[in-house]
């Protein structure tokens, strides 16, 4: 991650060297217990009342039967609907701007969450949608497979006769089994549609992307993908296909092996995996800065292991018929698709969307914005919001929502899930370290444990930690000013010891948790 500078204002008004407290403050003998440095990030549950109605009634059953978050039923929800119109539609945002509709999502959650239960009961109607593509496709795969052969044959056939024939009779002979081998070479064979994969390598989502027409979706309850493009197998990052199947560029691959190309890939990834994972893939080199990181709405709910009633009701019947039908309708009815179908905003939604894209341009400066230190994701938040938008207007009114525009009430419902994800991402980039002022604060408290300071001048601070993460004693200090703001420091002016020279320079009380091993 990129270190970035900090906000002064979060600072303001505490003490520092240039800022010291009176010389009559002293170190406080009663400590209130600190408030942990990953406690302050406020997660809201996934809104799940933005959603369509038949879609929330059935995140919020799933949730309830497997008193599970609602947060992990709504993404998983969001990447089905993103599977069934993905590569299929688009939506036109404005001017030459459009965003195609997959996305890629991932919630973290600690085992025995029953991650795998609810990414059944929400992926079931893909997998039936699937099985009915295929089933109406074997004929046509039969035919296809029968023609083409009988080409090869006719082709085969006519060049034997053309090798041994004889005189002027060659040469129209020739022109013939040239005609049939061109013919036969232009017959196709129409590939089983497949809609989901698993952890599969990246040459084999590239494959069966350009199998698939260029869709794909890749939905797990576990976190393998990330180790695979990380280069489990081939020893090193191989990201290309996730990087261009999200943002729908041109994807070619010419190899001795294979060539394949795909014009405008549209990949979805849906994802449940543990924190810890999130925590690894922080560190791969190359997630960060080639931009696959800043590509995945990110969840990271609160547990409910612990809490959870026994005796629950099952989904309702009506609820879960409901859910399956319209997933396979909405899946079915754009399936057929080669250009996609274009979705368009009423002035309205536009309207609101730019209010929104006014509302986080100041975030992302580097200087004081909120979203400074995790700008490249965040920097993607108006194109996921239009695509999100785009899935629930595709929920609302099926497969022929592009003849019906985006209202600015389905706009205001993605802006919600815009601010619900970026609440996450803020609280997931903090678990991967990307905020420099929160990763040297947690060094400070490493070495204040490790030191058993009872009381310490910034400069022994500074002179244990690494100088690769903090290269001066002011760029420690925003450092010190988080802790001293969560109650694990406290400055304080030490007392003359003459009436002569500068007065000493404030010191650092750590709390007596610190130095009796506490957290």
């Amino acid at each position: 991650m990129t270190p970035q500078p900090v906000d002064n204002d979060l600072w303001a008004g505490l003490p520092t060297l240039e800022n010291p407290p009176g010389e009559d403050d002293a170190a406080p003998e009663v400590w209130e217990d600190p408030i942990p440095l990953t406690g302050r990030r406020e997660r809201p549950p996934f809104p799940a009342h933005v959603l369509p109605a038949w879609l929330g009634e059935y995140v919020a059953a799933v949730a309830q039967e497997t008193q599970t978050p609602v947060d992990l039923a709504g993404s998983i929800a969001l990447a089905v609907l993103a599977t069934a119109a993905g590569g299929r539609s688009v939506v036109h945002v404005r001017g030459n701007w459009r965003e195609p509709t997959n996305l890629y999502t991932v919630v973290a959650l600690p085992p025995a969450n029953r991650k795998s239960a609810v990414f059944t009961l929400l992926t079931n109607p893909l997998y039936e949608a699937e099985k009915q593509l295929k089933t109406a496709m074997k004929p046509v795969i039969v035919e296809a497979e029968l023609t083409a052969r009988l080409a090869k044959e006719a082709a085969d056939k006519a060049a034997v006769k053309a090798a041994s024939a004889d005189g002027d009779k060659r040469d129209d002979m020739v022109a013939t089994a040239v005609g049939l081998a061109q013919t036969a070479d232009t017959l196709t064979v129409p590939a089983e549609p497949v809609l989901l994969a698993d952890d599969s390598t990246p040459e084999t989502v590239t494959s069966l992307m350009a199998e698939q027409g260029g869709r794909l979706s890749v939905m797990s309850a576990e976190g393998g993908i990330f180790d695979i493009i990380a280069g489990r197998y081939s020893g090193a990052p191989n990201m290309e296909v996730f990087l261009k199947g999200h943002a729908g560029d041109r994807l070619r691959v010419n190899r001795q092996t294979r060539r394949e190309y795909i014009d405008a890939p549209a990949l979805t990834i849906g994802l449940a995996v543990q924190p810890d994972v999130l925590r690894d893939i922080g560190k791969v080199k190359g997630f960060e800065g080639r931009g696959l990181l800043a590509r995945f709405l990110y969840s990271l709910p609160v547990s409910t292991v612990g809490e959870r009633e026994i005796i629950t009701d099952p989904v309702p019947e009506q609820t879960a018929g409901t859910y399956t039908a319209r997933v396979i309708d909405l899946t079915l009815s754009l399936a057929e698709w080669t250009d996609p179908a274009v979705i368009q905003l009423t002035p309205e939604a536009d309207a609101a969307l730019i209010a929104y894209q006014e509302r986080i341009e100041p975030q992302l400066k580097a200087r004081g914005g909120k979203l400074g230190h995790i700008s490249n994701w965040a920097g993607k938040l108006a194109g996921a919001t239009a695509r999100m938008a785009a899935l629930l207007h595709l929920a609302e009114h099926g497969g022929n929502g592009y003849a019906h525009p985006v209202t600015e009430d389905t706009m205001r419902a993605a802006i919600v899930l815009g601010d619900y994800y970026t609440a996450h991402a803020l609280a997931v980039f903090d678990v991967m370290g990307a905020d420099p002022v929160l990763s040297r604060a947690r060094s400070v408290l490493e070495a204040l444990r490790d030191n058993g300071w009872e009381d310490v001048s910034r400069r022994d601070v500074f002179s244990v930690l690494s100088r690769s993460e903090v290269k001066t004693v002011a760029d420690l200090e925003p450092a010190l000013a988080l802790l001293e703001d969560h109650g694990y420091l406290r400055s304080y002016q030490p007392e003359r010891t003459g009436k002569r020279g500068r007065p000493p320079a404030p010191r650092l009380a750590a709390h007596p948790s610190l130095r009796h091993g506490g957290r």
